[in-house]
């Protein structure tokens, strides 16, 4: 009889252990499957919640099929106290294990609303954005120039948003002068920027920050960016370069950034300036004459005088010879990149073509024709405004 029983309890527990082994196998494979998900979803952890109020708002927006597999799966692969703050995007047919990773990840918020500030040339923008899940594209709700204006009120309700991402897009050809007037003017920086980095050494990216980041920092960082970049592209030029070391490329890279705001003529422009620096010829590069008028500081908002042209400084290349003493602007990856393997040509001339890019000469008689095309363009042009 307790054979029996025994033997009968055996096949009770055996069956048991295959009955858990199987289940187990089974949650697990719900937890990696795709989700139920149909339309993208922007999934808010509030401050202090947990794994448990996560999964029942999943659930309730129909991105998980159980809770309770989500909360257990989290908890197996010791993520439950990883959980982060913020708003993140839970893309269609998203799994529970793909979606415990993204809340557990970085804490970067991947959705909802974001606050972009533009350093461009002539202007600093700030743009309030918010992402919609299900086009996966951002909505402007407001857009102004930092120091101009009233401010919008969905900028300030949103600066009041914890979750709120900030973003600071800087532009290639900006000076460093305008950078930190532009940070100046942020309210979600902190501090003093310090002394002013050099000309050229700032990188044109994007740079995540929070609220009281520090104005140094960011700019600390902008430095430690380029310089990484111009190691690279100094490490990647050709033998035949026409500079001689990394200060001067990062000149030439900031006059071929001031002259063309077109990706594709980068090398043929600095095919020119490498051709005019063989031959002996100066530069004659009106962006140079310009940085002798502002300093960088601001930007002249007319066209070049006669006497501006004539005068000497040291960066009016129609006056000095070779390359002015330092950049004239903060040049990106690829004007570095060009300004040491420039395109192969015998162009030494160029000249606007009325398309927003250049019309390139070998001779002076090719170069006074595009011009000619160019005044007529011109004349064109006012008439019509």
């Amino acid at each position: 009889m307790w054979r029996s029983l025994a033997s009968n309890m055996m096949t009770v527990l055996i069956a048991a252990l295959f009955l858990l082994g199987g289940l187990i196998l089974w949650g697990q494979s719900q937890y990696k499957a795709e989700g139920p998900l149909d339309t993208a979803i922007c999934l808010r952890v509030e401050r202090g919640s947990n794994m448990a109020r996560v999964s029942r708002d999943l659930e309730t927006q129909g991105a998980v099929s159980s809770g309770t597999i989500f909360r257990l799966g989290a908890k197996y692969s010791e993520k439950t106290g990883q959980l982060k703050a913020g708003s993140f995007l839970v893309e269609p047919g998203s799994s529970m294990e793909r979606i415990v990773d993204e809340i557990t990840h970085s804490g970067a918020s991947t959705c909802g609303t974001e606050i972009v500030y533009r350093i461009g040339v002539t202007r600093t923008q700030a743009e309030v954005r918010e992402l919609d899940p299900a086009t996966n594209k951002f909505v402007e709700k407001a857009e102004f120039v930092l120091g101009e204006g009233e401010v919008p009120s969905e900028y300030t309700e949103t600066r009041q948003d914890a979750d709120t991402r900030y973003r600071i897009a800087l532009a290639e050809g900006v000076t460093s002068w305008q950078v930190v007037e532009a940070l100046k003017a942020m309210d979600v920086l902190d501090g003093e920027p310090g002394e002013r980095p050099g000309e050229g050494l700032l990188a044109p990216d994007s740079y995540e920050v929070t609220p009281g980041t520090q104005r140094a920092s960011v700019l600390a960082e902008m430095q430690e960016r380029q310089q990484l970049r111009i190691n690279a592209a100094w490490e990647g030029r050709a033998s035949d370069s026409a500079v001689t070391s990394p200060e001067e490329m990062l000149i030439l890279a900031s006059i071929i950034e001031k002259e063309t705001g077109v990706a594709e003529e980068r090398g043929m422009v600095a095919s020119v300036f490498t051709n005019r620096l063989n031959r002996g010829m100066r530069l004659q590069t009106d962006p140079t004459v310009i940085y002798g008028v502002t300093k960088g500081e601001g930007v002249l908002g007319r066209g070049l005088r006669q006497s501006e042209l004539r005068k000497a400084t040291p960066w009016n290349t129609y006056v000095i010879e070779g390359l002015p003493p330092t950049p004239i602007a903060n040049p990106g990856l690829a004007s570095l990149e060009a300004a040491v393997n420039p395109e192969t040509t015998s162009y030494v001339f160029f000249v606007a073509d009325g398309t927003g890019g250049h019309a390139f000469a070998e001779t002076l008689d090719e170069h006074n024709a595009n011009v000619a095309k160019w005044r007529e363009i011109e004349a064109q042009q006012q008439q019509n405004n």
